[in-house]
């Protein structure tokens, strides 16, 4: 299983934003270039996120984007589950409707757990957290690129 393109870029995103929190709104074509995204799909990946609520907009010439809520309080599961969906490997884990032998199914035990993991795992992780971690790797290195 793999995250999208779109949910590496949405939480890519989302630390520019955290790490930039508090200081006003960060124009698209700021942290398009920050992250080496096209504006044009990164437009796109935020409109989930501002649909969902983490982010607002705020117009003018000195507008952009910024978090609507502090970044102790978005996870990373906020994040990857507002642009990817549910994350459950296989579609009988949250529909058992899809499949007529979900009740007898023992992989499907497997799947609902590895999908519990994954969710607690991204949970326990917030936007402020990662923006730290960030921020400590930078003053070990010497430098502020971040990959996911």
């Amino acid at each position: 299983m793999q995250l999208s393109t779109r949910a590496r870029y949405a939480t890519r995103a989302m630390i520019e934003l955290t790490l930039h929190y508090g200081k006003g709104p960060l124009q698209l074509k700021e942290i398009a270039k920050k992250q080496g995204i096209s504006e044009k799909y990164l437009e796109q990946v935020l409109t989930f996120l501002r649909k969902e609520g983490f982010i607002l907009t705020q117009k003018g010439n000195r507008g952009g984007y910024l978090l609507a809520m502090p970044p102790g309080e978005i996870t990373l599961y906020d994040v990857i589950r507002s642009v990817e969906g549910s994350l459950a490997p296989v579609a009988c884990v949250d529909s058992t409707a899809v499949c007529e032998k979900t009740e007898q199914c023992v992989t499907r035990d497997v799947w609902s757990r590895l999908k519990d993991k994954i969710v607690e795992e991204l949970s326990a992780t917030t936007l402020a957290d990662l923006a730290q971690k960030q921020e400590d790797k930078a003053a070990q290195n010497g430098t502020a690129s971040y990959q996911i």
